[in-house]
């Protein structure tokens, strides 16, 4: 497939946001308009490779007979990072939105958990690598969440990513168990040495993969056995493998690890030689100034998930306190159930406007701030700064080309613009590892159109093995 191959390119915008050098996340001493931003730019991409970054005159002057993408009237920006989601819930958006996160996860979460398969998995994951990439999207960091022991479910994520064209990181987010019986025991769900059959499995899965990546899934720690618990951190010390998992999402979290563990989770998490492993914890709300100072001490990376947060009511992520102590935060849109879209210029806008009306102050966050937690912040809580986030030289050629509509026409401050006004419209040509993936605005890597109509009889299957069309949670009555 043409899309497959590497083409040599200048990619030409009116302006390039590099997102180089970037400003100290404790200052604002460089205006958002002027900070690592080249009027009339271009970015020169070979062999997967940024071979050049600067005005477009004097890259097209050195290499006059390279193609030519974009017609200087838009912004290149780096591609995003989206530093979480759940491609577990890929066909089932819209599901329990009202619900708060323990009900969602009980109610909706646990019967899906049970039906998925690597088929679904495959399917899913490319419906929505169509979504993500057409809102700018070039890495995402997924944490596929199921129970069908055995099924290896997860490593159809790395299918359906690979046929995409995506950049990823792909975790299985597994929890052994669930509840209480009636003796006050944990009920168990499925069998440690099947979880970690399943984590070796992927894992070399993805050593196969050029793209995708693996890390370690612990679903949340209150859902995984101390026996299981201490397989990750052994297993991962051994490997060297990282880790994603959840942390302080909820307030219910911290009284239940009370009182199983006699201390919080980032607590135990450390007391266990959790946080000694490269890890990535989504969400991070519920946190006091000590245990900030803990994530930073361990270099803990954040995936902010403020559209997820703000539909199931979770709470407000203190992103300024996590940055000015030199934690490394992302943003990600969360599972496509818990946000009900994978579209990450939308989570991008949210997460400034989140702050600002929690802090009663538009200065607490600027456009600049959320663009870098969307790029390079994102790369460096994956511990992927040295690769991508960033227009560089020498970096993989990970760029996003934003023009042709009225939501970027306009660009007085073109990173204000990108964060507050920039929708999937927008979104022209991405291309990954120099990879054209998308172009004149449509995915070239999978046909739109004809994913959609593979996955609707899916979705509405799904549905109704797992329950949550009986249960009144979806609408599908047996097969489209």
């Amino acid at each position: 497939m043409t899309w497959m191959q590497r083409t040599e390119v200048l990619v030409r915008g009116a302006f390039v946001i590099t997102m180089a050098g970037c400003r100290d996340a404790r200052s604002h001493t460089a205006p958002a308009a002027t900070h690592g931003v080249i009027a009339d730019g271009a970015v020169h991409l070979r062999d997967g490779e940024i071979i050049n970054v600067g005005s477009f005159a004097e890259l097209a002057a050195a290499a006059p007979e390279v193609q030519v993408v974009g017609d200087g009237t838009g912004v290149v920006i780096p591609g995003l990072v989206n530093t979480h989601t759940h491609l577990s819930e890929a066909l089932a958006t819209g599901m329990g939105s009202e619900l708060s996160l323990f009900e969602w996860g009980t109610r909706i979460i646990g019967p899906l958990s049970a039906a998925l398969s690597a088929e679904l998995a495959r399917e899913g994951t490319a419906l929505r690598a169509v979504e993500m990439l057409l809102s700018g999207v070039t890495c995402v960091n997924d944490m596929f969440v199921h129970t069908a022991e055995g099924s290896l479910a997860s490593l159809g994520v790395v299918d359906g990513l690979e046929a995409a064209g995506l950049r990823g990181i792909v975790s299985y987010g597994a929890e052994d168990i669930t509840g209480l019986d009636a003796t006050g025991d944990p009920q168990r769900v499925l069998e440690v040495a099947a979880v970690v059959a399943e984590q070796y499995a992927l894992a070399q899965r993805c050593e196969s993969s050029e793209l995708v990546s693996f890390r370690w899934g612990i679903g949340t720690l209150l859902g995984q056995s101390d026996e299981l618990l201490s397989e990750a951190v052994s297993q991962c010390s051994s490997h060297g493998w990282g880790v994603h998992t959840h942390l302080a999402e909820v307030r219910e979290e911290l009284v239940l690890a009370n009182a199983r563990w006699g201390r919080r989770t980032i607590a135990h998490a450390e007391n266990i030689g959790l946080l000694d492993q490269p890890l990535v914890a989504g969400h991070a709300i519920w946190i006091s100034e000590a245990e900030i100072d803990t994530l930073a001490t361990h270099q803990v990376g954040v995936a902010h998930n403020p559209v997820a947060n703000m539909i199931l009511g979770s709470g407000v992520c203190p992103v300024t306190a996590l940055r000015h102590r030199g934690v490394a935060v992302g943003i990600g849109t969360d599972g496509a159930a818990s946000n009900d879209s994978q579209d990450m210029l939308q989570a991008v806008k949210s997460a400034a406007l989140l702050q600002k009306v929690n802090a009663r102050d538009p200065w607490v966050m600027d456009a600049y701030d959320a663009l870098e937690m969307a790029t390079i912040g994102g790369a460096r809580a994956l511990g992927l700064d040295d690769r991508i986030g960033s227009l560089e030289v020498g970096k993989r050629a990970d760029v996003v080309l934003l023009q042709d509509s009225v939501d970027i026409a306009v660009l007085h401050d073109p990173v204000s613009q990108v964060v507050y006004g920039a929708s999937p419209r927008a979104v022209a040509a991405v291309f990954v590892d120099g990879r054209q993936v998308v172009a004149d605005h449509r995915c070239r890597s999978i046909e739109e159109a004809e994913q959609v109509a593979r996955c609707r009889p899916l979705a509405a299957a799904l549905a109704a093995e797992s329950g949550l069309a009986r249960d009144g949670f979806s609408l599908y009555r047996g097969q489209l």
